[in-house]
């Protein structure tokens, strides 16, 4: 069987800026300063989504000032065992986070 090596593809490679009608930008968190001047860079687009999620999946409860809510408990359940109901829990929980706090994603 073969597998369609498209599938495996970022969607950063595929992304037109001229088409798209709203571009998302963030700031490095990895502070990368900027070639020319001592500005911070910025990430854009597909890039800026991509890191929110992996941030919002790696908070613990209560990491966030004044927003104790937003967690998605993947790290409490970092030394479970792995059977279909704890899949399906880690599934349901990365969901639920990226649902209800990042509207950009898809």
């Amino acid at each position: 069987m073969a597998v369609d090596e498209s599938a495996y593809k970022d969607a950063q490679s595929k992304n037109d800026i001229t088409r798209n009608v709203k571009q998302y930008s963030d700031l490095d968190l990895f502070f990368g300063k900027k070639s020319v001047g001592s500005d911070v860079n910025k990430i854009t687009d597909i890039q800026a989504v991509k890191r929110s999620i992996r941030n919002l999946v790696l908070l613990n409860a209560f990491e966030k000032p004044f927003h104790p809510e937003i967690s998605s408990g993947v790290r409490n359940m970092l030394f479970e065992n792995m059977d279909p109901l704890t899949a399906v829990v880690l599934t349901r929980q990365v969901e639920d986070v990226i649902n209800n706090f990042e509207p950009r994603a898809r």
